[in-house]
């Protein structure tokens, strides 16, 4: 049973433009709706997934998704006449709420209706083309079964949180066997996603967009120092109950289209908002420390009523929050579970994968099946690489190696301080680059985050790299628990670096002695397991920095031609295109010479 899944509201970026005019540019993101993307599913598996952003190059894009979706159809050797149903992680009904206040009513109408989102895909699809059935699926269904029925468990407890689903911004699930059934929601006035986007607007940051750099902050700053303002903020009530108080300093619908209400409360209790670009002060690490605390100690609560309530001792994971790697990584030391397994594409663009497995499993139920990893996207391998490398003009040089010897140069570059791209295989679903479409470079030298944050990505310079290890090695350098290095391979989990190597590893070890470790394993990843391999031979530290292949405010590339043309205009040294070796030729060494000189000294 061929399924189609895809997210997004595709009109919900133009809306919110109408409303809110140019003036209000950082508050575009907040709608609902964002990072669209296909999915193409059968009773055999996941058959390719793909986010719309790496088709049009607009970051975390809203739009309906037909470039993802004839991807996923190519990738089955398919067309639109063999699929059998359509489904869309979304499923608003009518209701008195959407007639509460004139936006209310324009949202639903103009953007949320069922009615709406079949006429857009009809417009791309229409019936002279193909007529499968559309099927509607709520967003937080969509979420958990992303999770639960990839996770290859026979039960478990399923949670839910994100900005919003259709009503609600945390849901529980119980999953046994081939069913899903929800045992608690929480409504959106209690959004641990929202007050985490706000805050991310008061630190300077992009709301829907800069999450992660808040995350990333937070271990810089003292988590005490505002625990008094967070504990108004976030309210613990008996029995797993929470409320966010704080939410409900928006009074009219326009503050609740800007939360410039909440922001204004934080005005109050926290002092003046970041302006975008200003210097990072220690008060801003303070509240964005306080806030990740409160998240976590939040989400604890929650998951110790519900594994009281149901005794189930495996935890699935999805929505907005769940790419929150340090509180997974809270979670998953907590011991509240025996297993933990975060879906990688825990944000909506995974409820394109949960609405065609909810889909699926609805019409022929069956048992979860476990995942390995999410290279589901375009195939490098269909691709002309060679040709690619053809536009690439002067001062580049070309080799072809088998994959011994590509190894073994590739490796030698890193460890004499070069960065290198890695564009192999296909493409990662998801927000994280997992050796496929990658940047590698030492983790030993004390200069090299530094360099490729703010020459490489040029990035903040505050922002961590993670470490990749093979999953043989992980538990020598890491603190990895015994029979938790699954929940690793998606690089969705922080955990610390093992004291003797953290002086060692200066590039991958965060400001807390911590790292968003990926463990690799050869079975899944072949080349980049070598690659590990070849520099523990090399330098007795199996580790490399792996970041995502693009430069900022692009997405991860796509194809060979991207690549290229990323790599070309990039700083980086070399670039690994399938079985090509590609390096800068001319004065020096390239742009990372001079950190191959510190990665000497600190191994």
């Amino acid at each position: 049973m061929l399924t189609l899944g895809f997210s997004g509201l595709d009109r919900g970026t133009a809306l919110k433009r109408a409303i809110l005019g140019d003036g209000w540019r950082r508050e575009q993101r907040i709608v609902q709706g964002l990072d669209s993307a296909a999915a193409l599913v059968d009773e055999t598996g996941v058959i390719a997934a793909a986010a719309q952003e790496r088709y049009d190059g607009d970051k975390g894009t809203g739009r309906f998704p037909h470039d993802a979706i004839d991807a996923c159809l190519r990738a089955a050797g398919a067309t639109m006449r063999d699929v059998e149903v359509v489904a869309h992680g979304f499923r608003y009904e009518p209701s008195p709420v959407w007639r509460l206040d004139h936006l209310a009513t324009r949202w639903y109408e103009e953007v949320y209706a069922q009615r709406v989102q079949r006429e857009t895909f009809r417009a791309h699809y229409p019936p002279a083309v193909a007529e499968p059935r559309f099927v509607h699926v709520r967003h937080h269904v969509a979420h958990a079964a992303s999770s639960y029925y990839l996770s290859g468990f026979d039960e478990a407890l399923v949670v839910v949180a994100d900005g919003m689903g259709e009503q609600e911004s945390l849901t529980v699930f119980e999953g046994r066997g081939a069913s899903l059934d929800q045992c608690g929601s929480y409504p959106i006035m209690s959004s641990l996603g929202i007050l985490y986007s706000v805050f991310t607007h008061y630190l300077g940051f992009q709301p829907g967009m800069d999450e992660y750099k808040v995350m990333g902050l937070a271990p810089y700053g003292d988590r005490q120092r505002y625990r008094g303002p967070l504990d108004e903020f976030v309210r613990l009530d008996p029995d797993g109950r929470f409320a966010v108080p704080l939410l409900s300093a928006n009074k009219s619908p326009m503050e609740r289209e800007t939360h410039q209400g909440v922001l204004r409360r934080l005005e109050e209790k926290l002092g003046p908002a970041r302006e975008p670009d200003a210097e990072l002060a220690q008060h801003h690490m303070d509240v964005a420390a306080a806030l990740q605390d409160a998240l976590e100690r939040t989400l604890l609560h929650v998951l110790t009523e519900y594994r009281r309530r149901t005794g189930l001792r495996r935890l699935c994971l999805a929505g907005g929050v769940a790419l929150n790697c340090s509180a997974n990584g809270v979670i998953l030391r907590s011991g509240l579970f025996d297993e933990v397994f975060v879906q990688p594409a825990a944000g909506d663009d995974g409820t394109a994968l949960g609405a065609a497995l909810a889909a699926l499993r609805e019409a022929r139920p069956a048992a979860p099946a476990g995942m390995d990893m999410p290279y589901w996207g375009d195939d490098l391998a269909t691709a002309d690489g060679a040709a690619a490398l053809r536009d690439l003009g002067p001062g580049f040089a070309v080799a072809r190696h088998a994959e011994e010897d590509l190894v073994r140069e590739t490796v030698a570059l890193i460890e004499g301080g070069a960065t290198v791209a890695l564009c192999q295989g296909r493409m990662e679903f998801g927000p994280r680059a997992l050796g496929n479409r990658s940047i590698l470079a030492d983790p030993r030298s004390p200069t090299m985050r530094a360099h490729l944050n703010t020459v490489v990505k040029q990035r903040e310079e505050f922002r961590p790299f993670a470490p990749a290890v093979p999953v043989e090695d992980a538990a020598t350098y890491f603190d990895i628990p015994p029979g938790t290095a699954a929940a690793f391979r998606h690089m969705l989990m922080v955990t610390g670096v093992r004291e003797p190597y953290r002086d060692r590893l200066p590039a991958v070890t965060h400001v807390d002695g911590s790292a968003r470790v990926q463990v690799v394993q050869r079975e899944s990843a072949p080349l980049f397991w070598g690659l590990l391999r070849e520099m523990g031979r090399r330098t007795g530290l199996p580790v490399l920095v792996n970041t995502s292949f693009n430069l900022r405010g692009q997405p991860i590339v796509r194809t060979p031609a991207e690549a290229v043309a990323t790599f070309a205009r990039s700083t980086l040294d070399a670039l690994v295109l399938g079985d090509h070796l590609v390096r800068r030729t001319g004065t020096g060494a390239g742009a990372g010479a001079d950190a191959g000189h510190d990665a000497g000294s600190a191994a």
